[in-house]
This record gives structure tokens, C-alpha cells and sequence, in this order.
């Protein structure tokens, strides 16, 4: 399941030592998980759905089914047809669920499986069968989790959305993309209170992140319903986070080609600035005036910037993931007076250079290095040479940091080896306020632990 990554360690070589990215099909199964009433099914090895089972038990502590249509050598040499329609029947018997979302993966890919086709031809076990199935491609050697859990959500669109001649004014769609159920949860309270209608897809804020059950749910509930899918058609606009988007995996492109509903394209609103702009974007929307609320949360943020400006101005940071978040962390450092020295994307973002180049145009000349379809082994290596104070990302990195004998302030996916993952809040000015009082704190405990100096005023 390790995707590879073009990395010369040595002269004719070509390796990859620990990936900086999860695979595809890990991204279509967290992007189905926001779907009321879905169930999402692997075709291909049984292997792919234990590891991805694995990844994201850990990281957001639930319990998670992942179907797999189980390949073995018979069915890779033969192709996987007949355990995909086994695979598809059983788990409209045993679930019934409303919708089946079908991922390939590498195996299935490779051997040239046309699983639109077979989808297109299947005469289900029940005539009576309700449930939709719909597919996407997600070999991980043609792109990272990230890119995985994009394509399933437009797939989602392009498949569900009706065309419709209304418009409801104050109705919204947003994409989020990989953002943490607590931030989710944030969204959908915030758009209600400034009055707007808002279909956040997907929506995994309690599917991923509910609470404690008298009996097992075979499909949680929550998540974005499929009717609310379907009228997705007759918002006034789309908003979609994102900073290095493939417009290709874009909903949001989708809806705005095919459906005639504008884009409305915003970083994730991380840092003061960020935040204002997404702000601003809502109250022209709305007509409405910027809340007192808002504006007290705001002016305690600048406070303790002042306040710990002394703790992070001038360090120096790496920081790596998903080519989004790393846009959107970078811009949040060079906001707190932090330069991101070496910005890392795991995945094989062939324009990242030229994103960063567009939201920060002196990069070059601040001495920051953008990297792209990379691993730690690479990673640890540019942040040596260059020298940093702390590391930011997802728990991957923790080897690389212990090595380079700096801190890590965890932020992103996969979070492994801490408690409250899903809850992890970035979003708006007190998200925001959550990430830096962190960052803070976390350079504060490397410095006590480093000096050996234990208690002292700081």
C-alpha cells in the first residue's frame, strides 16, 4: 500500500522512506463517511481495507467499517467483477444503506477493471433496492489521500446534483475539504447563526466524532443527506477552502461548469487574516454587519499574538502534509512573525511552487524552501540543512523531529499518537487562538525540558 515518491538518495536510485501521505482510497472513505447513510466499499484487496480501517480508528477513535470486495491471485489475474456484485449485494443486505460508495484501489486500477461498466450493468440481488452506487478513482499511484477524498466528493456532486431553474437566495454550499469534525461542527453553527442555509459536504461531524452508543450502529448517524445533494443545484453560490485545488477534483468547479452556481474559492480561514477575508465574504452575502461576538473573539486573538510575540518571533519552522494545509499553516506563521523555512507537500502537487509563489511572492528571497511529492527522509533532510526551531504537521513527522531534536506541534492527518484528534479546532479567530496558544506552549516546554531549568517564569 506505500505510494512512491521520487526521491534520490543516491546517484541511479530511486526510493521512498516514510511516505509523507496516506493513499487514495483512504481519502474516498473519509469523504463518504460525511454521507448520511452511506457505506463505502474497496474494490480490491482485503488488505487496503484493514489498513485504511486502521488509520482512521486511531486517528479519530470510532469505530469504522470499511467494505472490501477481497481480492485474491484469481480474482487479479481474472478481474474482480464477480466480487464486486457479491461484494455490493451483501452489503445492501446486511446494511441497507442509501448509498454505496465504490473506490478502486491500486490492484483493481492495474489490472484494468471497468467498474463504471459494471455498476452501469448490475441487476441488484433485491429489485426492491433503493440505494444508489455510484464509483471513483483512486489508485494511490496517481495521487495522495488528499487527492483521494476531492474526487470523491465531486464524484458525490456529479452523480447526486439535479438541475434545477430555482435559486434559493441566503443558500449556500461549502466544501471544507479535510477539515477536523470540530471545525466542521463550527461551520454549520456559525452559517446558521448569520441566517444562512448552508449544505456542508461532506459533513462527518458526528459520524466521526458522536457519542457513546447502547448499541453498535452498523451505519452511524449524521452526516449531509442525499437529498440536500441533490439541490445542491439551486444554491446561490459554492464556497470551497483551498489553496492548491486541482480544478479537475473540484466540486465546486463542477457545480459552476454543469450547474451554473458561481465559485466562491477562500483559504481556510486560519490566522487574522484568512479569518477576515472568509468574514467579509459572509457579510457581503448576508448584508449583515460583523457581530460584537466576532469582534471581541478577534480582538483577543491580536492581544495574545502581543502578548506571546516575544515566545515565536524570528523561529524559523517546517512544515509538511497535505499541499492545502501546508499553504494555509504557512501563511498563519509568517502572520505570527514565524518563517516556514522548508514547506513540504506529500503529495504529487505538480504546481505547489507556483501556488506558494502566489500567496507569498518573496518566498525565494525570505529563504523558504517549497517542496513537493516528497517523504520525511527528504523532508529531514532539507530542514537539517536549513536549521529550524519546531516542526508542524501531522504525527508522521515525530521521528524526524526526535532526530533533529526540535519540537512538533501536530496538526493535521493522521494524529496518532495524542488524545482529541477530531476535536482539534483551526478554523475562525478562536481556532485560531486554539493553534497558537498551542504553539506557544509547545516551544515554552521544549525550552523548559532543554535547559533543564523545570518551573520558572517564561
Amino acid at each position: 500500500m506505500s505510494t512512491k515518491t521520487k526521491l534520490i538518495t543516491e546517484p541511479g536510485r530511486e526510493v521512498t522512506q516514510d511516505a509523507c501521505r496516506v493513499c487514495a482510497p483512504l481519502g474516498a472513505c473519509l469523504a463518504f463517511k460525511g454521507v448520511e447513510g452511506a457505506v463505502t466499499l474497496l474494490h480490491g484487496s482485503q488488505g487496503c481495507a484493514t489498513y485504511i480501517r486502521r488509520y482512521l480508528i486511531s486517528h479519530f477513535r470510532e469505530p469504522i467499517d470499511v467494505a472490501s470486495s477481497s481480492f485474491t491471485e484469481e480474482t487479479a489475474v481474472f478481474g474482480g467483477k464477480a466480487n464486486l456484485l457479491a461484494g455490493l449485494d451483501n452489503i445492501s443486505r446486511q446494511y441497507t444503506p442509501q448509498l454505496i460508495g465504490v473506490a478502486t484501489t491500486c490492484l483493481s486500477e492495474t489490472i484494468g477493471d471497468d467498474v463504471a461498466a459494471v455498476l452501469r450493468d448490475r441487476v441488484p440481488a433485491d429489485p426492491e433496492e433503493k440505494c444508489k452506487v455510484l464509483n471513483v478513482s483512486t489508485p494511490s499511484y496517481s495521487g495522495s489521500h488528499a487527492d483521494g477524498f476531492y474526487r470523491a466528493v465531486r464524484s458525490l456532486v456529479s452523480a447526486l446534483t439535479e438541475e434545477t431553474s430555482e435559486v434559493f437566495t441566503q443558500r449556500l454550499n461549502v466544501f471544507p475539504g479535510m477539515a477536523t469534525p470540530a471545525d466542521i461542527r463550527w461551520l454549520k453553527s456559525l452559517f446558521k447563526a448569520w441566517g444562512l442555509e448552508a449544505v456542508v459536504l461532506p459533513d462527518y461531524s458526528d459520524t466521526l466524532d458522536g457519542g457513546l452508543w447502547d448499541t453498535y450502529q452498523r451505519i452511524p448517524s449524521g452526516g449531509t443527506s442525499l437529498a440536500a445533494i441533490r439541490g445542491m443545484g439551486g444554491a446561490e453560490c459554492s464556497l470551497e477552502f483551498g489553496h492548491a485545488l486541482n480544478p479537475a477534483d473540484s466540486a465546486a468547479v463542477w457545480l459552476e461548469e454543469c450547474r451554473g452556481v458561481k465559485r466562491l474559492l477562500l483559504g481556510a480561514p486560519v490566522g487574522v487574516a484568512a479569518s477576515d477575508l472568509f468574514f467579509h465574504r459572509l457579510q457581503a452575502l448576508t448584508g449583515r454587519d460583523f457581530p460584537a461576538d466576532l469582534s471581541a473573539e478577534r480582538g483577543r486573538l491580536i492581544d495574545a499574538y502581543a502578548d506571546g510575540h516575544k515566545y515565536v518571533s524570528g523561529k524559523r519552522a517546517a512544515v509538511y502534509g497535505d499541499a492545502d494545509l501546508v499553504a494555509t499553516l504557512a501563511l498563519f506563521l509568517l502572520e505570527i512573525g514565524v518563517t516556514p523555512v522548508v514547506c513540504a507537500a506529500g503529495g504529487p502537487v505538480s504546481a505547489f511552487r507556483e501556488v506558494m509563489k502566489g500567496l507569498v511572492p518573496d518566498f525565494e528571497e525570505r529563504g523558504m524552501e517549497v517542496l513537493s511529492d516528497v517523504d520525511f527522509d527528504h523532508i529531514e533532510q532539507a530542514t537539517a540543512r536549513v536549521g529550524v526551531d519546531f516542526m508542524i504537521g501531522s504525527s508522521k513527522g515525530y521521528k524526524a523531529a526526535k532526530r533533529l531534536g526540535v519540537p512538533l506541534v501536530r496538526v493535521g492527518f493522521p494524529i496518532h499518537d495524542r488524545f482529541g484528534a477530531a476535536r482539534q479546532r483551526l478554523m475562525g479567530y478562536d481556532g485560531t487562538q486554539r493553534l497558537f496558544d498551542e504553539l506557544v506552549n509547545t516551544l515554552l516546554s521544549h525550552t523548559q525540558e532543554a535547559t533543564g531549568l523545570g518551573y520558572s517564569y517564561m
